[in-house]
C-alpha cells in the first residue's frame, strides 16, 4: 500500500490540521485494506486545492504474472470517460464547427428521420430518446464484449431503430449511443479521431500523461490493468474487447483523472473558459430539472454540491467527484467488479463528505378510515403506457397489495394509496388507469387490461419465430415445462411469466403482444434497461 500525506493544508473554508488529517488517513487506509496484494486491487487519489493529498494503488495489474498495480498502472475509466466526449464538442463548438442546437442529421445523415429533430444538445444531456445500442446488441443474442463492437457497429445499429424511447427533450434516459454517436461527429467535423483530437486539445494541456483511448482493443498498452471479476473464489478476466469509444473506452490513473478536475475546474479549459457550458444543465420539455450536464452529473452528494460521475466497463469500476465547497475532488478507479468490493468507494466518500441533510421522511399519511372496499373497483392488470410493465393489484386478507410488492398499500385519500415513498393515483374506474410515482416526481401512466392467462392453451397461441428489422435477430417462442420461454440463436433463454394478457415479464424487461386483424398474436415489443419497445415479428 503506497499514500502520499500533505499534512497542512489551508482550505477556502476551513483549515484541516495535521492531526486531524493524519486520523483522516488511517481511516482511509484501514478502508482501502480490504484490496488484498494478491488479487486485482484499485487507485484512490484526493485533492484539495488542485494539490494531491492523497494517492494510493494496490492489489495486482495483472494476475497471471502478478504485476503489481500502481498508480501509474492504466485502468479503463467507463463512463467516467463522457465528460472528456463532451468536451471535445463543446471545444469544436467554441471553435465555430458545430453548433449543440444543430440537428445530428447535419453531421449523422444515417440516423433515422423521426418525428421530431435530435440536437447535439439532446445528445450531451442523454434526452435525445435513442435506444442504447449495447442494449439492442443484448437483444441481438451477442452482448457487449462477446464481439469487437465498433463505433460504425453502434452507428448501424442507430440507423435500424424505427422509434426512439422518448420525444427528445421529454424524459431522461440514460443511453451510451449519444456518446458514441457524438466521437462520430468530432471525427467527421474536425477530420481526426477524437483520440487524437482530444490528446492534443485536453490530455496534453491538462498535464494527463498516462491518459488514451481504447480505440484499439487490441493495441499493445504498457502498463494497463487487466479487468476481473470474481464468481464463486474464483476471478475471470473480463475485458472490454470491443473498439466502441466515446462512451467509454479512456485508459487513466486516478491521480490523472485530478489533474483533469484541476485544470477545467480552474477555468483552463477553453479560451475563454468553458467551464460554465460544461456545467450547464438543461431541464426537460415539461420543466423537470434533469442534472446531468456535458458528461457530468451536476447535482448534490450526501447533502453537498458536486459534480460527478461514475463509470463501469466489463470488470473495471470508476468513479471521479467534486465538491466545490470543501474544494475537494475524489478519484477512484479499480480493475475488478467483485461485488463485496462494491461499496468501497462509497465508504471513503462518506468519511470525507459527511452527510449534511437525512434523506426527508414522506409527509404521505395514511388514514385509516379508509377501507379496502373503497379500492375493490381498481383492482386488477395494468400496463405502463411506454414499455409495456405490468402492474396488478389484488386484495389478500383486507389489504390491498401489489403483485411484485409484499408491501401493502394504505390509503391517503378516495382515489391515492401509498407504499413506503411510491404512490398510486386512481384516476379512472371505467376504463382503469392510474398514475404511479416513486417519489422522485416522476409520474408513470398505466391502463388497465385484461387479466393474466397461464393456461397451456392460452400459451400455445405465442409459440413461433419472430424477426427483428432492428436487432437483426430472431426469438424464438417455446413452451417448455409448461411455461412459455424466448430462445435466441446463440442459447440465451429467457422465461416469460405472464403480467396480464399478451403482457410478460423476464428478468430484466418485460414484453409484450400485439394481435393482427384475425387476433393472432402477431408482434411483441421488448424493453429492458435504455431500451424501449424493439420490435419483433412473427415468421410465416
Amino acid at each position: 500500500m503506497k499514500h502520499i500525506l500533505t499534512l497542512v493544508i489551508i482550505i477556502t473554508s476551513f483549515t484541516v490540521t495535521a492531526q486531524t488529517w493524519q486520523d483522516t488517513t488511517l481511516m482511509i487506509d484501514k478502508i482501502l485494506s480490504r484490496y488484498s496484494a494478491t488479487a486485482p486491487g484499485a487507485q484512490l487519489a484526493i485533492s484539495r486545492g488542485g494539490q494531491v493529498i492523497y494517492s494510493f494503488a494496490n492489489g495486482l495489474a495483472e494476475m497471471e504474472n502478478k504485476v503489481p498495480l500502481t498508480k501509474e498502472s492504466l485502468i479503463e475509466a467507463g463512463s467516467v470517460s463522457k465528460q472528456f466526449t463532451a468536451a471535445c464538442i463543446l471545444l469544436l463548438e467554441q471553435q465555430g464547427k458545430l453548433s449543440l442546437e444543430d440537428d445530428v442529421r447535419k453531421y449523422v445523415p444515417e440516423v433515422p428521420v423521426y418525428e421530431r429533430a435530435i440536437t447535439l444538445h439532446h445528445l450531451l444531456h442523454h434526452t435525445s430518446g435513442l435506444k442504447d445500442w449495447g442494449a439492442i446488441a443484448e437483444l441481438s443474442g451477442w452482448p457487449r464484449s462477446t464481439k469487437a463492437y465498433t463505433n460504425d457497429d453502434v452507428l448501424h445499429f442507430i440507423s435500424l431503430q424505427k422509434t426512439l424511447n422518448n420525444i427528445p427533450g421529454d424524459e431522461y434516459i440514460y443511453s451510451n449511443s449519444n456518446y458514441n454517436l457524438l466521437a462520430i461527429i468530432v471525427q467527421r467535423v474536425n477530420g481526426a479521431s477524437l483520440a487524437i483530437f482530444s490528446a492534443e486539445n485536453i490530455f496534453k494541456p491538462a498535464g494527463m500523461q498516462h491518459t488514451s483511448w481504447r480505440d484499439n482493443y487490441r493495441r499493445i498498452v504498457p502498463n494497463r490493468a487487466i479487468a476481473y471479476s470474481k464468481f464463486g473464489n474464483v476471478y475471470q478476466t473480463t475485458m472490454p474487447n470491443e473498439n466502441a469509444y466515446g462512451n467509454g473506452g479512456l485508459l487513466t490513473t486516478a491521480e490523472d483523472l485530478l489533474k483533469w478536475n484541476n485544470y477545467y475546474l480552474n477555468g483552463k479549459f477553453g479560451t475563454p473558459s468553458l467551464l460554465s457550458r460544461q456545467k450547464a444543465t438543461e431541464p426537460l420539455n415539461n420543466g423537470r430539472k434533469n442534472s446531468y450536464a456535458a458528461g457530468l452529473v451536476v447535482d448534490s452528494t450526501n447533502g453537498w454540491a458536486s459534480v460527478t460521475h461514475s463509470g463501469a466497463t466489463a470488470g473495471y469500476r470508476a468513479n471521479i467527484e467534486f465538491y466545490p465547497a470543501l474544494d475537494m475532488s475524489i478519484a477512484w478507479l479499480s480493475n475488478t467488479s467483485q461485488p463485496d468490493l462494491s461499496d468501497v468507494f462509497a465508504a471513503v466518500r462518506n468519511l470525507l463528505v459527511k452527510k449534511s441533510v437525512s434523506f426527508p421522511a414522506s409527509d404521505l399519511k395514511a388514514d385509516s378510515s379508509i377501507t379496502i372496499t373503497n379500492f375493490k373497483p381498481y383492482l386488477g392488470s395494468y400496463q405502463h403506457k411506454k414499455t409495456g410493465a405490468g402492474l396488478t393489484l389484488y386484495e389478500s386478507n383486507g389489504q390491498l397489495l401489489r403483485r411484485d410488492n409484499s408491501a401493502a398499500l394504505q390509503a391517503i385519500s378516495a382515489t391515492e394509496v401509498i407504499a413506503g415513498r411510491s404512490k398510486i393515483r386512481f384516476t379512472s374506474v371505467n376504463p382503469h388507469r392510474l398514475e404511479f410515482s416513486d417519489g422522485s416526481g416522476l409520474v408513470e401512466l398505466f391502463e388497465g387490461v385484461d387479466s393474466a392467462r397461464a393456461d397451456t392453451t392460452s400459451l400455445r397461441e405465442y409459440i413461433g419465430a419472430y424477426y427483428s428489422d432492428e436487432t437483426e435477430s430472431r426469438i424464438e417462442i417455446k413452451i417448455q415445462n409448461g411455461v412459455l420461454q424466448a430462445f435466441q440463436k446463440t442459447g440465451a433463454t429467457m422465461t416469460l411469466t405472464p403480467q396480464y394478457r399478451d403482457g410478460f415479464s423476464f428478468p430484466g424487461g418485460q414484453l409484450f403482444f400485439t394481435r393482427d386483424k384475425n387476433t393472432k398474436p402477431a408482434k411483441f415489443f421488448v424493453s429492458i434497461s435504455r431500451a424501449r419497445n424493439v420490435e419483433f415479428s412473427r415468421k410465416p
